[in-house]
């Protein structure tokens, strides 16, 4: 028999599919072995056909006795067409990497977190749900009711930090397991939602799977095969590569902080796991949960749109109180008397929580000590040799870190370009807040949450030290931002606020609103009867600024929703960015403005004039950019797919798209 196969390994933007003959019956979704080229290469069978008038080479194997979903095949082939990615690449992310390789079997593997971490919380839920039970409040059962009672497809559950959307997510997991459907739960990151991810394992036990960024390929491996050839529903937890587990009755998709950039792969295939699942949603007839306090503002329009917006504003515990925020004027340095990254009134609420066993919170979105290292004598700014981007001083090891592509060195001890100096370090990220916090309060037990964070300190290794109240003040990033509910918690630092609202990009005010509120909603959540935020700003009359800290989120999109209209940006305009990278920056020129030119001639697009990329310079070349805008979508990826493969063209196509 003939067959068409997808193969499981990239082979660029060349053929979809490639057809084999095989002496033995195969499946549709097959998944086999199969030569290619001098080597082999893993393949999943899509159809069978007839024989055609070519030579076919024949299928080695087939490896598992299950094939793989079909909605995995269908979804993969949605996700080539829809975001213009080779087919191999998307099924090259849909099995695992080790599928050819020879292993012993050593039996199922669940994933499940060997140690779970139970809050008073989590074990009446777990007590709770083995009874059957999981409690709700009146405003979450409307809620539930909504979700339910929602036109079948996606919906959308805008409840505020404190609500109580996890109770939510497990009455709808249990309702889908009890009629026997699996459930996928998507979270951004482990890390940033390690207390939801336990409240799931605490609740439903084996029945878990978590996949994450820490696991072996040989762990990947096993869980594929448990959940390929396993019976029975499972839960399946993890970031946006969790969506394509190969489940054989998936019943619900559950996707938390739906907001999260993390849910967009930015290397090839580009896709929005958030429409991917919506699509998936639509091809299985199952809901599709979206979760956020801080909804992504086109999937809020298209929801109220759509009547999918199910709200809760309740907070969950009786006991919550609205925090007093209080806007800090960086510019007028009275505020900073005493230090000069920490206000006055911050630091009596820290020395008054020290004092009461409370504690404190201290977010800054960038790491390290000093973003920024130059030579006083001839202005030279130490840059990475690889990405040409601005270095970062880590005063801790006294190292000069690239946080793109992990480049280390030294500090040199003169300029290497004039040999004079000295070298001046400005700004300032996280590690230097440590240390300052430390020399300002050396009896208090400070400590550092970031990507820099050492091996066993980080928030998911020492969350129960944190909730017991062994560490007095908390310092770092967007680690620190969500997913925290720590009950000694009184009072929330946000050291510079407005640091993001001047990089160059549309949803650049967004992010912020996004991050301001949800690192505010880390206090008020009803274990203390106090709660206060400080907010430190260069730009204390901002808008953004103004609709977060008044937690004014419907303010907030309708005053991005008109700006964005009025600019053309999504969700008015399909978006996408065309990139082109080449050795020389003249040759990258020539090829832009010939791509640019080539677009703007036709009059449906809006063009942008061409632009240095973020990282305009990189070990590949210089790349520069052009954002197309189009009202129709087709009519937008019809033209991209027509584009010359010769230029070396990435394309970026946001979710919408």
């Amino acid at each position: 028999m003939y067959v068409e196969v997808i193969l499981g390994k990239g082979v660029g933007r060349g053929a979809s599919t490639l057809t084999y003959f095989s002496s033995l019956p195969v499946d549709i979704g097959a998944i086999v072995e199969v030569p290619l080229m001098r080597g082999k290469a893993p393949a999943v069978v899509v159809r069978k056909v007839a024989q055609p008038d070519f030579k076919c080479r024949e299928i080695s194997k087939i490896l598992y006795s299950k094939p793989l979903p079909s909605h995995l095949i269908k979804i993969s082939e949605w996700m080539s067409e829809y975001y213009l990615a080779p087919l191999s690449s998307v099924m090259q992310m849909i099995l695992p990497t080790g599928v050819l390789k020879k292993r012993r079997k050593t039996g199922a593997f669940s994933g499940t977190e060997q140690t779970p971490i139970k809050t008073e919380q989590t074990e009446q839920d777990e007590t709770q749900s083995k009874n059957g039970k999981i409690p709700l409040n009146p405003a979450q059962k409307k809620a539930l009711e909504g979700l339910l009672k929602a036109p079948s497809g996606t919906k959308l559950l805008f409840g505020v930090t404190g609500s109580g959307k996890t109770n939510i997510y497990l009455r709808m997991a249990a309702r889908a397991l009890s009629e026997q459907k699996s459930v996928v739960l998507l979270v951004p990151e482990i890390a940033l939602t390690s207390q939801l991810v336990k409240v799931f394992t605490n609740t439903f036990g084996e029945m878990v799977t978590v996949i994450h960024s820490k696991q072996t390929e040989i762990e990947r491996q096993a869980i594929f095969d448990s959940l390929l050839l396993g019976d029975g529903a499972r839960v399946v937890v993890g970031p946006r590569s969790a969506l394509f587990a190969p489940l054989n009755n998936l019943g619900l998709i559950i996707v938390d902080e739906e907001h999260e950039s993390t849910y967009y792969q930015e290397n090839s295939p580009k896709y929005s796991a958030i429409r991917a699942a919506s699509r998936l949603g639509e091809l299985l007839n199952c809901p599709v949960v979206l979760g956020s306090a801080t909804p992504a503002i086109d999937d809020f329009y298209l929801a109220s749109s759509h009547d999918s917006l199910v709200t809760l504003f309740e907070k969950a515990k009786k006991t919550a109180v609205r925090p007093d925020v209080k806007i800090i004027d960086f510019k007028k340095r009275d505020n900073f008397s005493k230090n000069r990254y920490f206000s006055n009134g911050l630091l009596l609420a820290m020395q008054r929580n020290l004092e009461m066993g409370r504690q404190t919170l201290i977010f800054h979105n960038r790491r390290g000590s000093s973003p920024l290292t130059i030579c006083e004598d001839c202005g030279l700014e130490l840059k990475c040799p690889n990405c040409f981007l601005p270095l970062t001083l880590h005063v801790d090891t006294y190292e000069m870190h690239c946080h793109t592509c992990g480049y280390k060195s030294k500090v040199p001890l003169k300029c290497p370009n004039c040999g004079g100096g000295p070298l001046i370090h400005k700004g300032f990220g996280t590690k230097l807040l440590e240390n300052e916090l430390r020399r300002l309060f050396p009896k208090a037990r400070v400590q550092r949450f970031d990507a820099d964070s050492k091996k066993g300190e980080s928030m998911e290794e020492m969350y129960t030290q944190v909730r017991d109240g062994e560490v007095d003040i908390l310092v770092g990033t967007q680690t620190l931002a969500k997913g925290l509910d720590l009950p000694l918690l009184n009072t929330v630092g946000v050291v510079q606020a407005d640091a993001g609202l001047s990089l160059p990009d549309f949803s650049a005010e967004e992010r912020v609103f996004q991050l301001v509120t949800q690192v505010m909603g880390r206090v008020g959540r009803g274990h203390t009867d106090t709660a206060e935020v400080f907010i430190q700003t260069f730009q204390p009359e901002h808008p953004v600024l103004k609709f977060a800290t008044n937690e004014d989120f419907l303010g907030f999109s309708e005053y991005l929703l008109k700006n964005r209209k009025k600019s053309g940006f999504p969700p008015f305009k399909f978006v996408a960015k065309v990139s082109v990278t080449a050795k020389t920056e003249m040759t990258t020129l020539k090829k832009i403005r010939a791509v640019s030119r080539m677009l703007a001639d036709k009059s449906v697009f809006l063009v942008s004039p061409p632009q240095p990329a973020f990282h305009e310079r990189t070990a590949r070349g210089y790349t520069w950019e052009i954002v197309v805008r189009c009202s129709s979508r087709k009519a937008l990826k019809d033209t991209l797919a027509k584009l010359d493969t010769s230029y070396k063209i990435a394309l970026d196509v946001p979710s919408l798209l």
